[in-house]
């Protein structure tokens, strides 16, 4: 087959009749049904295939599950095998570029759909992991990097490269200054950026560049390759979300109009550990009701470091620990974090429950260190002075805190643009007022009347 026609061979293949499938079959001789499975060109989607043209650098952005990682390790490929398994290859240096060391290895390199399964018998790569390369039998090397060290690709070059989920680096800006600097060997070097988008300002500049081009899918677009249920069950919870089109249909998300928290305030928020807290609350955002439909319990641990004057403490969101259920099943999980993160203060909103939410906690824990907040004015209004926090860089989040972010992004000075109700940024909100805005109110109150 041509080119042309092996890049829809697949989809001719699926739409034939067994008849006229078994017949394509017997054509085929015994080397050319052994060499099939790895001819990538036949097999795979348009979004996983390179586009035509002159290009610097290929993004291929879609849901969880879309192909992106075939995609990547098949390009690979392309790049570093001949004709035949000693013939020289498009790029004999090339950068594999990952989150850490430990996931290009076990995604990228050995994964189920990594190099290593992709290359057929005669054209598979040595793994030296001493070296942390893989070595093919041409003489092609791929290298491993790891986003936590930029400088680790001071010195090497290459002529291609591979980087996984780009968007979710904490330095994903050093990494990818570095790696360009590194990408200067042959007439054209090229990179491939597989990742599911988020909305990160380094992204968006590669977007942005006149010599990106782009490939986007859906999960759905391969639910061939992934278990029904699994599908099934993501799209009836997350479809119609900020969080499922990011996720699932692969949409890189802007921030709203008005947002009270943009993508690079809270990118800027981001942390991989927290200091010793003087202070831990666990803060609780009860739901209107406790059956099967109600909205979830917003559960946040809240830490701060105290020491000196307000303008000097600094705020930790430690977890996340929302559930859906009765006020049991809240009460459990709130008492439950208050004592695995060693809390000062349970602090829980009392509008909708009442006496009720302090009642079914002290069942639970008679001796909680709790206090009841009662909100006096609209979300928005109550979430303006935390979010004043945040731009003055006085508060971190540690790793898990997704779906927090993602109700932080939609909500606006209009109010919460998402489904249902922030819970998670009211608890935010509650935690975050009693550990600095109203602890510095009173901090300040005996100077006040002082004067």
């Amino acid at each position: 087959m041509t080119r042309p026609e092996l890049r829809s061979g697949g989809v001719w293949l699926a739409s034939r009749t067994p008849d006229e499938i078994e017949a394509f079959l017997a054509g085929l001789g015994d080397n050319e049904l052994l060499a099939l499975p790895y001819l990538f060109d036949f097999w795979a989607m348009e979004h996983q295939l390179p586009p035509e043209g002159e290009w610097k650098t290929w993004v291929i952005m879609g849901g969880r599950g879309a192909g992106k990682t075939r995609a990547g390790a098949e390009w690979v490929r392309m790049q570093v095998e001949g004709a035949r398994p000693m013939d020289q290859s498009r790029a004999s240096r090339v950068a594999l570029v990952g989150e850490t060391v430990d996931q290009v290895r076990e995604v990228m390199i050995f994964g189920d759909s990594g190099i290593l399964a992709c290359s057929p018998p005669d054209r598979r790569p040595k793994w030296e992991a001493g070296r942390k390369r893989l070595v093919w039998a041409n003489g092609a090397i791929a290298q491993v990097f790891s986003a936590h060290d930029p400088d680790s690709l001071r010195g090497p070059q290459f002529d291609a490269a591979w980087v996984d989920e780009l968007a979710k680096w904490k330095k994903g800006r050093a990494t990818w200054d570095m790696l360009q600097f590194g990408l200067r060997l042959g007439e054209c070097p090229q990179q491939v950026v597989t990742t599911t988008p988020q909305n990160t300002t380094v992204l968006k500049e590669i977007l942005d560049n006149a010599s990106t081009v782009t490939t986007r899918a859906p999960t759905s677009a391969n639910k061939a390759f992934l278990a029904a249920s699994f599908l099934e069950e993501v799209t009836a919870k997350y479809g119609g979300t900020r969080l499922g089109r990011q996720e699932l249909e692969g949409e890189l998300l802007l921030d709203s109009e008005g947002t009270l928290w943009t993508a690079e305030t809270i990118e800027r928020a981001q942390v991989q550990h927290a200091p010793e807290m003087n202070r831990i609350v666990v803060a609780v955002d009860p739901p209107v009701t406790g059956h099967s439909g109600s909205d979830e319990c917003g559960i946040l641990v809240v830490g701060a470091t105290t020491a000196g004057p307000p303008t000097d403490w600094r705020a930790y969101v430690l977890a996340d620990e929302t559930v859906s259920g009765s006020p049991q099943v809240w009460a459990e999980a709130a008492i439950a974090a208050y004592h695995r993160h060693g809390a000062d203060r349970l602090v829980a909103e009392v509008n909708q429950g009442g006496d009720l939410v302090e009642t079914v906690i002290r069942q639970n824990d008679p001796l909680v260190s709790y206090r009841g907040v009662r909100a006096s004015r609209g979300k928005v209004a109550r979430a303006e002075p935390v979010a004043a926090l945040y731009e003055q860089g006085r508060v971190r989040h540690l790793p898990g805190l997704m779906q927090l972010e993602d109700q932080m992004a939609e909500m606006t000075l209009a109010g919460f643009e998402g489904r249902g109700s922030p819970d998670r940024v009211d608890a935010l909100v509650w935690a975050l007022s009693d550990l600095m805005i109203d602890a510095a109110a009173r901090f300040r109150a005996p100077r006040l009347r002082g004067l």
